[in-house]
């Protein structure tokens, strides 16, 4: 008994400490520049990917220069540096309110070491450090307080069935990855009810809404399968053919990118949604 307790709480344990640990990367830049490298950006993309699944806190992200170039020179690069990275994050479904710092700390100073090395040394000097501090685990409430029953929301099904012209109805439970136009596995239970409400609703025409969050300026995101900057456009489009493989006529709907233009306000990943407005119901239709 004592052995199984020890190891219980060795396991919570180190539970407690992965949720504490940040995860860091950085990304490394040719001399007097602060355009990202092509290949040092799908190296970012792909540490981006990593944290579709991660409940982030704050991200933090620090540019850097090598030894050389007046100090002033080298604070300007290194904040130019951040910010290009701020903006790649920005670009791909990334909130900048998560990202708490942007500094540029200028030089770091040569190490001393073999002259052969002092190239290398400065080369891994031009770089960008970024930090992300995932959010510790809620804990268990101590005691439960008994709450009042909440009034069942309707779900989308049920919008669906008694919907009427000019009609919007958000697909909540419809979410996207973090970048991509594919839903998550846990959404598609929930978009075969909502097509098959649709095949049955032949009277109803409909468009397709895509959205995205987080980025600047109501712009696009970039569709990281495709490289295009088109993600609210696709994940309309993922759906509208998914609806037609479903038996939904295509003459019934149309698909269409709203951008970043309309956010929620809410979390982040409520953003990366689609929507359907009844444009037409048709009467003769039975």
């Amino acid at each position: 008994m004592i052995k199984l307790l020890v190891s219980i709480l060795l396991t919570l344990n180190c539970v407690f400490l992965f949720a504490q640990k940040e995860l860091t990367h950085e990304v490394y830049f040719e001399t007097d520049k602060y355009d990202v490298p092509s290949t040092e950006e799908n190296r970012l993309l792909l540490f981006i990917s990593n944290l579709a699944d991660v409940e982030i806190e704050s991200i933090s992200i620090f540019g850097f220069c090598d030894d050389r170039g007046a100090d002033s020179y080298n604070l300007i690069l290194s904040q130019q540096r951040a910010d290009a990275i701020k903006a790649i994050f920005s670009n791909n479904e990334i909130s900048e309110s998560l990202i708490s710092n942007v500094d540029g700390k200028g030089k770091i100073l040569l190490k001393i070491v073999e002259e052969k090395n002092i190239l290398k040394i400065r080369g891994l000097n031009r770089k960008v450090e970024i930090i992300v501090k995932p959010k510790l685990p809620e804990p268990e409430p101590v005691v439960k307080v008994k709450t009042p029953p909440v009034k069942k929301e309707k779900s989308a099904v049920d919008l669906i069935k008694e919907s009427t012209k000019g009609d919007k109805i958000v697909f909540k439970n419809i979410l996207f990855k973090t970048g991509y136009a594919t839903v998550t596995p846990s959404s598609k239970k929930t978009l075969a009810d909502i097509a098959n409400a649709l095949a049955e609703r032949k009277d109803i025409y409909f468009t397709i809404q895509g959205h995205v969050c987080c980025t600047q300026f109501t712009r696009d995101a970039v569709d990281r399968k495709t490289k295009k900057r088109n993600l609210s456009e696709a994940r309309a489009k993922y759906v509208y053919d998914y609806f037609a493989k479903k038996g939904v006529n295509k003459k019934r709907m149309r698909h269409l990118g709203m951008r970043r233009k309309f956010p929620l306000g809410g979390d982040p990943k409520f953003d990366r949604r689609v929507e359907i407005v009844i444009t037409y119901v048709d009467d003769k239709v039975k």
